[in-house]
């Protein structure tokens, strides 16, 4: 049993849901302890609950038993079942991070997996399902035939309520193959590595601002768009920001917006450079703070140079993982991002090597 301890690096969550999703995958059973030590309440979290009570579901696995705040945890996986699967989070708890530990494995079912979950949408600390949507899930697109998020209900801190459908038609299909070695053979026949070392030519930058119903009549997201737009302009590339009202249990919302790069003067699709600034609607927090400090985010990752945001080179990393030879450039190798590489390498046989900013993998 791999044996993992959860204070490592920054000792927060990500380590057990990339364990969570590797496990699950690989057939590989783990035991962790310290969970989410580096935090002020260590401990499993609601979203974290309910990724396990949903991975015995898809895959039933087998552990021990816990309960929020529990610190120490193992986990024998099963073989993973296609279908459909309804989650609740039961909270404000971010649908994206939970769905960090549910994306890997559903991809390589043995027919098409749809998650219904119910919880936050957006929140502190977290990316958004629009930053899902938009951001890490076309790099995914490489490893299936179909895999769509559509975003039913917006759900803000403290009530939650938001709702999204997430469709994986897959592509590879583990219960094909004899083994884990020859289904990552075959995936690596097959896949177009992911290599992003470049930024290439922007050529433009999107976003969406969501925002609760009643603030509709102040405007709120048509005034984030006007000072964003504004703002964007130095860059002579078209903006195009929707604005996205929607009836809410609780009063908030949020920017994203990300960017569009060329390479040799094509959109390469399965490489696509696109970073990302984000920023909260939150109480006291004027619309022209919210769309400042989104495009001080943006224009930081796009002055960087490099086509990988710091906090999409940590969600790509279990992904890498099945495609030796892949390599990324980010601006910023975080914590998170270490960490992550820590629990992959605990999994597969494989060796991440960081260079200045440059992260590549390879084979042991």
């Amino acid at each position: 049993m791999i044996q993992l301890d959860g204070s490592y690096g920054e000792g927060g969550g990500s380590l057990i849901r990339t364990a969570l999703a590797l496990s699950t995958l690989t057939k590989k059973p783990f035991k962790i302890n310290n969970i989410r030590a580096g935090r002020p309440k260590p401990g499993l979290k609601a979203q974290h609950l309910t990724a396990i009570k949903a991975l015995k579901e898809i895959c039933n696995a087998k552990t021990k038993d816990f309960e929020l705040g529990t610190t120490d945890f193992w986990y024998h996986p099963g073989k993973i079942k296609s279908g459909v699967y309804n989650i609740n989070i039961g909270t404000a708890g971010s649908i994206t991070l939970l769905l960090q530990a549910l994306i890997l494995p559903s991809m390589f079912a043995p027919n098409k997996i749809t998650l219904k979950v119910t919880g936050g949408t957006c929140g502190k600390w977290q990316a958004s399902v629009d930053y899902l949507q938009n951001v890490l899930l076309p790099h995914l697109k490489r490893f299936v035939s179909k895999i769509e998020l559509k975003i039913m209900k917006r759900g803000y801190y403290p009530k939650g309520g938001g709702e999204i459908i997430l469709e994986i038609n897959p592509k590879f299909k583990l219960k094909d193959f004899d083994n884990f070695d020859k289904f990552w053979e075959e995936l690596n026949l097959k896949t177009t590595k992911i290599n992003l070392t470049k930024q290439g030519n922007l050529e433009q930058i999107k976003g969406v601002i969501n925002v609760s119903q009643e603030l509709e009549e102040k405007e709120i997201a048509e005034r984030i768009e006007k000072y964003a737009t504004s703002s964007l302009s130095d860059y002579q590339v078209p903006v195009q920001i929707r604005k996205d009202y929607r009836k809410t249990f609780s009063t908030g919302g949020e920017i994203l917006l990300w960017t569009i790069y060329s390479k040799n003067g094509k959109i390469d699709f399965k490489n696509q450079t696109t970073l990302a600034g984000d920023s909260l609607i939150e109480k006291n927090k004027s619309s022209e703070d919210v769309s400042r400090e989104s495009v001080k985010k943006l224009k930081k990752e796009i002055e960087s140079g490099s086509p990988v945001g710091e906090h999409l080179a940590d969600q790509l990393i279990s992904f890498m993982a099945l495609l030796p030879k892949s390599k990324i450039k980010t601006n910023k190798i975080s914590n998170h991002t270490k960490t992550n590489i820590y629990v992959t390498e605990k999994f597969l046989p494989i060796g991440f090597k960081t260079e200045k900013n440059l992260i590549s993998i390879d084979k042991n």
